[in-house]
């Protein structure tokens, strides 16, 4: 039996395509991470951004990394039902707390977030991992949007920092191009969303949003899990996010007393 938020059919549809919409997920949860977004915009973490890029309008702000300090985030992650539903997602007797992240566009923000796999800028490998991208407004036209079935794409779509849309680390030749989706007729998914809303997809899978052209603010919690089969495994260069002096070696799980077990079978 899998949770009552999602069918067996979704499990399928999450192995196969490495995306699914699992509606109400964070339904209850809503406002305290409101409040966790207003207190994570005034007192910034070390890894804040604004994604500032020549020519573009608005604020695009994120930041990761702060679910230990900031308490909303903690108790959202604890009384919502995700870890549950991400071990039946990922098939996965364990889940493991890899990290939270914030993405606000604010109105009128015309940068998109580019076309990317979450994979590449991590230190963690494995076929079950997680992520949930849950808006906190009514999502129509800057939904997350993500390709179908890029998760089993046998090489990894080159790493980019967003803003100067520079590689992120040397060897470019080990990944492929960044691809254009829509030009080359990929299968795209994209979900019209309620706050509390998500979308599970597997930190492999080819995925990016629109810019923020509606007239309301576009407030997004997303929170990253592994399961059982994840692994240390080092990268040419900092990763993002750096986690600078955790000590561990290629293959190695993830250490639990900087990345607790949140749920077991």
């Amino acid at each position: 039996m899998v949770h009552p938020l999602i069918s067996e059919q979704d499990v399928e549809t999450y192995q196969r395509d490495g995306v699914v919409i699992v509606r109400g997920l964070f339904a209850d949860q809503v406002d305290v991470l409101r409040e966790g977004i207003a207190r994570n915009m005034d007192a910034p973490g070390p890894y804040a951004s604004e994604n500032k890029r020549d020519g573009e309008s608005g604020r695009f702000f994120d930041d990761y990394c702060n679910w230990t300090r900031i308490r909303e985030f903690e108790t959202a992650i604890g009384e919502a039902p995700v870890a549950a539903v991400a071990a039946d997602l990922m098939q996965s007797d364990t889940v493991q707390m890899f990290h939270d992240h914030v993405l606000v566009k604010e109105p009128g923000t015309s940068m998109a977030t580019p076309w990317h796999q979450d994979s590449p800028y991590y230190f963690v490998a494995g076929r079950q991992t997680v992520s949930f991208w849950v808006p906190l407004d009514p999502v129509r036209e800057a939904a997350l949007r993500c390709v179908a079935g890029s998760h089993r794409w046998e090489k990894e779509v080159l790493p980019t920092r967003w803003a100067a849309q520079q590689p992120f680390f040397p060897g470019i030749e080990d990944y492929m191009p960044v691809p254009d989706p829509e030009a080359e007729g990929m299968r795209i998914v994209e979900f019209e969303m309620e706050p509390g809303d998500a979308v599970a997809f597997d930190f492999r899978t080819l995925h990016g949003a629109r810019g923020n052209s509606s007239g309301q603010r576009r407030r997004a919690f997303s929170l990253r899990l592994v399961g059982d089969d994840a692994y240390y495994v080092d990268r040419p260069g900092p990763c993002s996010p750096p986690f600078p002096g955790h000590d561990m070696i290629q293959g190695q799980r993830l250490r639990e007393d900087w990345f607790p077990v949140i749920w077991r079978r």
